[in-house]
């Protein structure tokens, strides 16, 4: 597969080998309008219907954040109600992400605050580097709440009562406090942090991506239903996932003793 790149003004998606990547580079902050927020959303819909890609990995190629989230001179300006209309596309852009089959990872290598840490919390994975800076949801000292999906997603990641701590606070964690509450998932040397995720992401992108991606189907899509639904929607996939080439192949393949050759399928 060839790499394919396609830069545009406020991010750039580069496909590789099975892996996306998404570079933002909106300005030195990453503090976003409107208009970056339709060029992610066009990203994940590039990528949602691309079968080569298996792992996206989302980062900044700003030196010092990852985002400061979205641009306050931009909300000030707007009127309540196309603010509104805003948070709403936010957050039904970042809802394709759990939606889509692909793993997404956030590289976190800089400050990483307000939406900034909502687009994070819209992936699958959080990995930090250990000099990245401050993590959390000031959005309390602007006298509003963090709205998109930071009181919700955040609450179903670190739990309800951690979840309201950061939100009433605006308190900010360092990266291996963030780690130890599981806000992130894996806090590297910072000047590995981008070599290590995309390592990651190429192990997801060289395994049996899918059962990979109905793993996270079945996590994502079960934790809104009651449990004995979600076993039953669980049961379904493992039916799929049983009548498939890589089901056949893995079980061949450890009885074998060799290593499986994966087809997706």
């Amino acid at each position: 597969m060839t790499v394919e790149t396609l830069k545009k003004q406020n991010l750039t998606l580069v496909k590789d080998n099975g892996i996306a990547e998404i570079h933002l580079h909106v300005n030195k902050t990453n503090a976003y309008s409107l208009d970056f927020y339709k060029e992610l959303n066009a990203a994940i819909d590039e990528i949602r219907f691309d079968p080569e890609i298996k792992a996206v990995v989302l980062m900044s190629d700003m030196p010092k954040f990852f985002s400061a989230g979205a641009d306050i001179n931009f909300l000030k300006e707007a009127e309540p109600r196309f603010k509104t209309q805003f948070c709403l596309f936010c957050n039904e852009t970042l809802d394709k992400i759990a939606r889509s089959p692909q793993i997404y990872i956030a590289c976190l290598e800089g400050h990483t605050v307000g939406g900034g840490l909502e687009m994070a919390l819209g992936c699958d994975l959080r990995f930090m580097g250990d000099q990245a800076g401050k993590i959390g949801l000031p959005e309390i000292t602007l006298g509003v709440l963090a709205g998109t999906g930071g009181t919700q997603r955040l609450a179903r990641l670190i739990g309800h009562s951690r979840a309201l701590d950061m939100n009433i606070t605006g308190d900010t964690l360092t990266p291996q406090e963030a780690l130890e509450i599981g806000l992130v998932n894996k806090v590297f040397p910072q000047e590995e942090t981008r070599a290590r995720t995309l390592e990651y992401a190429r192990k997801i992108a060289n395994s049996a991506t899918y059962a990979a991606s109905n793993i996270k189907l079945s996590i994502m899509n079960g934790k809104e239903m009651p449990l004995n639904v979600a076993i039953r929607y669980e049961g379904e996939l493992q039916n799929l996932l049983f009548r498939s080439e890589d089901a056949k192949e893995g079980l061949s393949a450890f009885l074998e003793k060799r290593e499986p050759n994966w087809k997706g399928l």
